[in-house]
């Protein structure tokens, strides 16, 4: 059994995504500026996005969204602990962790500043520290302020979203394994439970 239980871990969760979710409605760059965010962001060559600095509709949008998100799942964990941690929580947790896992490799793989592509490091080769170069910063800006992305998906190669996504997968692969480290114990509990029940009558 470990430290933290997996049902204070997705408590957690769901508070994050509810906090998250007040700050995209009421000021989106508290995100933006968080110390996290760029510290990832510069790690992996990505740029800053601007659409983060101002409140606009598609921020406010993505709160409601999260702060749902994360009413509906801390809702869930007040079904019977069985239900909730195994069925419920046992086939979201892997969707969760695979769709987060694969967000963040696009956001970084197929960005300006990843290593697969020869002109993302000016400075040397292959596998070289990720940089973001002057004239992708000034193509993402243009980009950015005249809101032609091509297809959506070349928006989501920022900080904030790398970021984000990338405490998304951590989180979810934590809840992986001490759900699969609880599952014996929960499935002992119930049993226990039900024998109890059967005694009664």
């Amino acid at each position: 059994m470990g430290l933290i239980s997996a049902k204070t871990i997705l408590t957690s969760i769901c508070l994050f995504h509810i906090t998250l979710a007040f700050f995209f409605v009421t000021n989106p760059a508290t995100i933006a500026d968080q110390g996290v965010v760029w510290l990832m962001g510069e790690a992996m060559g990505l740029p800053h996005s601007r659409h983060f600095d101002t409140q606009s509709p598609t921020a406010a949008f993505l709160g409601i969204v999260l702060g749902l998100w994360g009413l509906t799942d801390l809702v869930s964990l007040s079904m019977p602990e069985e239900i909730a941690l195994i069925h419920h929580w046992g086939s979201q947790v892997p969707l969760r962790l695979t769709c987060s896992f694969f967000l963040t490799l696009y956001s970084f793989f197929f960005s300006a500043s990843s290593p697969l592509y020869d002109s993302a490091t000016p400075s040397g080769g292959k596998f070289s520290h990720p940089t973001t170069s002057s004239s992708f910063e000034s193509q993402y800006a243009a980009k950015e302020v005249a809101g032609d992305w091509g297809w959506g998906g070349d928006a989501l190669k920022n900080r904030v979203f790398f970021t984000f996504m990338f405490v998304e997968t951590f989180s979810w692969f934590w809840v992986y394994l001490t759900l699969k480290e609880e599952q014996v114990d929960i499935l002992k509990r119930a049993a226990q439970r039900r024998e109890k029940e059967r005694d009664r009558f």
